[in-house]
């Protein structure tokens, strides 16, 4: 029998910025966790100048999925096709383009393109992946306005920053350490409450209390998606009031490329966005952006350093006893 028509659809916003500016937003993927807010992590499996394969993780109805896609790059035509290779249900098949059209002065028009199918062409799926698409589409291109129109007054806003520990001990450890956080409460002394879900295995949704110095307690959550043994990354859904995005990962490195053996570099990164809407409320009148800064930098280092010097205790200690063992 032959397949049903796909559902076809398109959205599109108008940008003030350069045709290729906005190109150059979109087809560079690792950028999209901090551009798009439904992303939380994009893995480039293989690329080359015309061609990638990416696995993206991302909220869909606000629930988090993940699915495998390849892109055609075309810079000339400033033009990204895409189509998911195994999409996540109740998809069938997904597939679309970004278009840049160049318009008058140095604004340009960015159209979104999609089309799909649902599985079984059920229609209670196809209604959840209308108003998915619909959602996402939306969100996605004001968010590409927002980040290409203000991309002057965020470079000031954003910062990036690694805390890093040596540790003699085992990949596999480490990341356990990093990935069990249902068990943090037991292990890290701010943590006070933990709650964790991972209903497909190696996505977690993280809810977190942790304690601050001067004894107060507050919330986050996060998405994570989980790599064994190298590298967790996530993306903070509920944020502070200085921060108008917070995203990361723990990664494991070996010492050198492709050695087994040796200490493993266990490292902490963050990427922030200041929201400095909300600098004075929270540090006083006369603060400035470089005072949020370096208020933010220090709690979150704060924090990520005591993780970092419990996991490599961890660690050390499991080496030291597999070593008696043998």
């Amino acid at each position: 029998m032959p397949q049903p028509p796909s559902r076809e659809t398109e959205h599109e916003i108008e940008i003030s910025a350069p045709a290729e500016a906005v190109y150059e937003l979109i087809a560079d993927v690792r950028n999209w966790p901090r551009v798009f807010p439904p992303t939380i992590y994009v893995d480039r499996l293989e690329h080359d100048e015309r061609q990638e394969r990416i696995r993206i993780w991302a909220t869909a109805g606000g629930e988090p999925k993940n699915w495998t896609s390849r892109r055609t790059l075309d810079r000339a035509g400033l033009r990204v096709d895409f189509r998911q290779e195994i999409s996540t249900p109740p998809v069938a098949a997904m597939g679309g383009a970004w278009v840049i059209e160049a318009l008058g002065g140095s604004g340009s028009r960015v159209r979104l393109l999609h089309d799909y199918r649902a599985i079984d062409d059920d229609p209670a799926g196809l209604a959840w992946i209308d108003e998915a698409v619909d959602r996402n589409s939306r969100s996605e291109l004001a968010a590409l306005k927002t980040n290409v129109e203000l991309a002057t007054a965020a470079a000031e806003r954003t910062f990036s920053f690694e805390d890093s520990v040596s540790v003699e001990g085992a990949a596999e450890d480490v990341y356990d350490f990093l990935n069990e956080a249902n068990l943090w409460p037991d292990r890290l002394p701010h943590v006070s409450t933990v709650r964790l879900t991972e209903d497909t295995p190696g996505l977690q949704t993280l809810e977190m209390d942790t304690r601050a110095k001067d004894g107060s307690t507050h919330t986050t959550v996060s998405h994570r998606v989980c790599l064994p043994h190298s590298r967790i990354a996530y993306k903070q859904i509920t944020l502070p009031k200085l921060l108008a995005l917070h995203t990361g990962y723990w990664e494991v490195r070996p010492a050198r490329a492709g050695q087994d053996d040796g200490p493993l570099t266990v490292v902490s990164q963050h990427t922030v966005v200041l929201e400095t809407a909300n600098i004075a409320a929270v540090l006083g009148q006369d603060a400035t952006v470089e005072d949020a800064r370096a208020y933010v930098h220090g709690a979150l280092s704060t924090n990520s350093r005591a993780t970092l010097g419990h996991a490599k205790t961890y660690a050390e200690q499991r080496h030291l006893l597999h070593g008696a063992e043998r």
